[in-house]
């Protein structure tokens, strides 16, 4: 089951992303292929067989996988919550 994506984490991420889209997306592209190779070249498969801007379907696949991770690492956090 995936997490629960807040609206604080897509703002951040959207704010992130925003700032400078190409520049971020080239980013990605390096960052999930060290970080999940096999993400990365389903993200390029699929980007370039479909017949829309190949660069739009891999930001939103980038944009979806960060905003993933930053709803799993929000979630670990909570779990790992411990008081002092």
């Amino acid at each position: 089951m995936l997490p629960i994506i807040s609206e604080e984490n897509a703002a951040e991420a959207f704010s992130e992303i925003f700032k400078d889209m190409p520049s971020w997306r080239k980013k990605m592209i390096h960052y999930i292929k060290d970080e999940n190779p096999e993400i990365n070249t389903a993200i390029i498969e699929a980007s370039n067989k479909t017949d829309l801007d190949p660069k739009a379907v891999a930001l939103g696949a980038y944009m979806t996988y960060t905003l993933i991770e930053l709803a799993m690492r929000e979630n670990d956090a909570l779990m790992n919550f411990q008081e002092g």
